[in-house]
């Protein structure tokens, strides 16, 4: 890889924030980055390598704090949130039976052998998406809070089933991994409540704001990359290293300037490099030639949204069900992770990712229809910001956050 490859990434890239422009479309900015890498890809011009160590390697870090800060986007620490816990549960486990019938039901249907995947895909909810939408359209209540500890627990739970199910033959030693990575990110969060409790990470947040050192994003990146590092190792996915460890910064308190830095790193270059990464991936010749992963997609995308929709029966308005149906971390892992190890057919992971933008374009519409119903009054916008607004409200040793 070049610096002119590099330089083309960045340029194409832009196509995510261009349309995602127009606010009354409310499009991801991801989509416009993922249709940028399909274009100079290999679907495309072939214009860059995405097997290139490099391009690889960058995608991969891309990938780790992307989740990483979508775990940040957890309000763990919302006593709202913990209070909804119950019935957020209750949701996430009767979308998770109804994912089993309608993913074995795909399975089946497509012969693709699969089947297990497409029932996490269909039983995940992406807070990474759910969360800032919540959080712009100024939603609010009991039913929106519910809904927020629903996207949580069905977002942790399958991130944690993913790895073990895209490579079967190799789920031992990957659910090995993913303990030690749960141990060690455990271990963090006692190190760091520790320091905060000793006044530590206050002085050292001080020191870095004050001297310009940059401290606390340094030892982030260092233990971000050292759990993706082990993850690697134990061949799972960078996914669940840089998740674990946001929510641990979540639970902790991450200060708000971080969080800044952090958006700079991740949503400024090395996040937009994943997706574009991801669409050059895509060979979707290979979709094209198969009308049945055309078909494939729309039956995933669907069977999400029919799923959590379902959840109106317990007593989930629907724009909010289908809200909740909004993905995108678990369906990118799965095509990253199933690319990777060549565990796909043909197609199926553009199928995968169909299947996510059609439960995104669903959500974008449903946002908007939750926003005539449960949106917070002005008067009340000053005293709550919505159910994601407790992430980064901890600034130790900084009264202003």
């Amino acid at each position: 890889m070049t610096f002119l490859t590099l330089s083309l990434i960045a340029v194409v890239a832009l196509a995510g924030p261009l349309l995602a422009l127009p606010v009354r479309w409310r499009l991801p900015v991801v989509l416009g980055e993922l249709l940028a890498g399909i274009m100079i890809g290999r679907s495309g011009l072939g214009l860059v390598n995405p097997a290139d160590p490099t391009f690889v390697l960058l995608a991969n870090i891309g990938f780790a704090l992307m989740m990483f800060v979508a775990g940040t986007h957890v309000p763990v620490r919302d006593p709202q949130i913990r209070s909804a816990l119950g019935k957020g549960a209750r949701r996430a486990a009767a979308a998770a039976a109804a994912g089993v019938a309608v993913g074995t039901g795909i399975g089946l249907l497509f012969g693709t052998g699969h089947a297990p995947l497409y029932v996490v895909l269909l039983a995940s909810s992406s807070a990474a998406l759910v969360l800032p939408i919540v959080d712009s359209l100024r939603l609010g209540g009991p039913d929106v809070v519910s809904m927020t500890a629903q996207v949580a627990i069905a977002d942790i739970a399958c991130i944690v089933a993913l790895p073990l199910l895209v490579d079967p033959p190799h789920a031992g030693r990957s659910a090995l991994t993913l303990l030690i990575v749960m141990g060690c990110a455990l271990g963090l969060f006692l190190v760091l409540r520790w320091l905060d409790g000793t006044g530590i990470r206050g002085r050292v947040h001080r020191l870095s704001e004050n001297r310009k050192f940059a401290l606390e994003l340094r030892l982030q990146l260092a233990v971000l990359f050292a759990l993706a590092g082990v993850a690697t190792f134990g061949n799972i996915s960078v996914m669940m290293a840089g998740f674990s460890f946001g929510l641990v910064v979540a639970a902790v308190g991450e200060p708000r300037r971080l969080a800044r830095q952090l958006f700079a790193l991740s949503d400024g270059f090395l996040s937009p490099l994943f997706f574009v990464w991801l669409g050059a991936s895509l060979t979707l010749k290979d979709l094209a030639g198969h009308p049945d992963m055309i078909a494939l997609g729309v039956a995933l995308g669907v069977g999400t949204l029919l799923t959590h929709s379902g959840l109106a029966f317990l007593g989930l308005p629907l724009p909010l069900g289908v809200l909740s149906a909004a993905q995108l971390g678990v369906p990118v892992a799965a095509a990253s992770i199933g690319t990777q190890l060549e565990v796909l057919l043909p197609g199926e992971a553009a199928a995968l990712l169909m299947g996510a933008l059609i439960t995104i374009a669903a959500s974008a519409v449903a946002g908007s229809r939750a926003a005539k119903r449960f949106a917070l009054p002005a008067e009340a916008r000053g005293k709550s910001g919505g159910a994601g607004s407790a992430v980064g409200q901890g600034d130790p040793g900084d009264p202003k956050g």
